[in-house]
Formats: structure tokens, sequence, C-alpha cells
């Protein structure tokens, strides 16, 4: 489970490399260079949801357990 979530954190980063990329290319048109900006963030929200997503389902699953302070004793 470790290695999905260091995956999907990777291809989120990736998007959004991707994404600045886009905005700083010079040599394209403005149009053309948003739209390939848009994409790569949307991209990037739609990985986002996945994973949380991903994670909240394992959880009820209960392949991950929550660890840390109790919330009531």
């Amino acid at each position: 489970m470790k290695y999905v979530v260091l995956v999907a954190f990777l291809a989120i980063f990736a998007s959004l490399g991707a994404a600045l990329f886009f905005m700083m290319r010079g040599d394209r048109s403005d149009k053309s260079k948003g739209h390939y900006m848009a994409r790569a963030l949307a991209v990037r929200v739609g990985l986002s949801i996945a994973l949380f997503l991903g994670i909240l389902l394992a959880w009820k699953l209960g392949y991950i357990q929550p660890t840390g302070l109790q919330a009531s004793p």
C-alpha cells in the first residue's frame, strides 16, 4: 500500500510539473499553452481525488489502520 501511495504522489507532482512546463513554455500560442496547462492541472486534481478515495476505501476495508492519539480515553 505504501508503494501505491508513493507512486500516486509522484504522478501528482509530475502532473504539476507538466503544468508548470506548459505555463513557462514560450514558443506556443497562449490558447494552446493554456489548453495543455489546464489539462495537466485537471489530471492532477483527478489523481488527488482518486488517491483520497483509495485511501478511504483501504481504511474501510481494513488494509490500513489509523495510528496516533486516541479520540477518547
